[in-house]
């Protein structure tokens, strides 16, 4: 008897996956951490953002060799557990989960903060509570649909990326906001040179700023419900590196040479400084709403990376089958439904702990570890899986770059 119950379904396209990728990366790391790493590294910190890209660029193009012949949900844990061993693949999928877990209760908290900006009566929790709510039911709908919800509302984050860099080379080149007078490159060197941190600072910053582009390998827990996958998903990755390197980078530029880094935090967020510059008032409602939506994006991707390694764990038999179950929109709700009932946690911590800054820092520090697990095995799986694919390695049309030697 034909066995019909509903499976994944691939309604995903490349321009979801982007986003989806996209969506996750840039967050609150990158709005509301950009001061922190200035303050410790000084200008230098761009060349950190430069050295962390070029690492997770070597890491996607080892993913996206896998993915192009195996794109399957959940992508790096089920290769280490097919290459590794099956332990490995169960630590990862786990590792994932958590990291994921901790970025989104850190994120509900931080919607709580943003929305106090319009609201600063309303206690902390409620807005969490919303947030959790438009998650799940954005997680429960189809595929399609979730990621039509995803790509616009990371649109809004990249949009506003795109016309900050725009207006703050006005700035640097043309003197927009100053009177006609570029600024130039003068506060990439002065105010202690371009090393004011020192290499200690440097490190340090260097340490956060790699923590801050995890989020891309999101790409492949997609792979299981990619339209078309061997040409969408080489799309996506080379696409999506690309993008995250220019935004990052690109911010981080703009933000260091328009304004004297030892300054930049004392007077506000850089970003609100940047459209202030050229005169637009309501600069900090625009960016708390961006801000704020970069935060709800966050938290939604990572839902639907929560919900997908625990439908691999229980495919791979590492939990029971009941976290299989599957909707007739080929949503995996078993998984859904166990992480946003975690996430309900964060509501508690806001209702809890009255000070939300100490939950955002506390949960937002427990996920880096855990986010790094991913991609060491994703370069470990690599070198086994081109072993057992000789053959087809030899003609693989998206090769990795950091492995073209002879396979071994």
């Amino acid at each position: 008897m034909a066995d019909n119950k509903p499976e994944l379904q691939r309604g995903l396209e490349a321009r979801h996956i982007e986003l989806i990728a996209l969506g996750g990366t840039i967050g609150v790391g990158l709005f509301m951490g950009a001061a922190s790493t200035l303050k410790w590294a000084g200008p230098s910190v761009l060349l950190a953002y430069i050295i962390a890209g070029l690492f997770v660029f070597f890491i996607m193009r080892s993913m996206g060799e896998m993915l192009f012949l195996e794109p399957v949900t959940g992508s790096f844990a089920v290769y280490a557990h097919r290459y590794m061993s099956p332990f490995f693949g169960y630590l990862t999928a786990w590792s994932y989960w958590f990291m994921w877990m901790a970025v989104g209760i850190s994120e509900i908290t931080a919607i709580g903060v943003y929305v106090q900006f319009w609201f600063p009566e309303m206690a902390q929790w409620i807005p969490a509570l919303i947030a959790v709510a438009l998650v799940a039911l954005a997680n429960l709908a189809a595929v399609r649909l979730y990621g039509e919800i995803e790509f616009w509302f990371a649109m809004i984050k990249v949009t506003t990326i795109i016309v900050m860099i725009v207006i703050g080379l006005g700035v640097i080149f043309f003197g927009f906001g100053n009177g006609g007078q570029s600024i130039g490159f003068s506060n990439l060197t002065e105010h202690g040179g371009f090393f004011a941190g020192g290499w200690k600072g440097f490190l340090t910053a260097l340490c956060i700023v790699v923590a801050s582009y995890q989020g891309v390998e999101l790409i492949g827990i997609t792979a299981g419900e990619a339209k078309n996958p061997q040409v969408t998903l080489r799309s996506a990755v080379g696409k999506v590196l690309w993008r995250i390197l220019i935004f990052y980078v690109g911010a981080i530029f703009v933000i260091v040479t328009i304004f004297p880094w030892n300054e930049i935090g004392s007077n506000g967020s850089p970003f609100v400084l940047t459209f202030a510059k050229i005169g637009i008032t309501a600069a900090a409602g625009i960016i708390n709403f961006v801000v704020l939506t970069a935060a709800l994006s966050g938290c939604n991707s990572g839902m639907y990376s929560c919900g997908r390694m625990l439908y691999a764990l229980a495919k791979n038999r590492q939990l029971p089958a009941a976290m299989a179950k599957v909707s007739r929109h080929g949503v995996p709700v078993a998984g859904v439904a166990v992480s946003i009932a975690i996430l309900l946690i964060g509501s508690c911590l806001n209702y809890i702990i009255p000070n939300p800054q100490r939950v955002f820092v506390y949960v937002y520090s427990a996920s880096v570890l855990p986010g790094m697990v991913p991609w060491f095995v994703i370069l470990i799986s690599q070198l086994r899986f081109r072993r057992a694919h000789k053959a087809a390695i030899a003609s693989h049309p998206f090769r990795s770059i950091l492995f073209r030697g002879p396979i071994t």
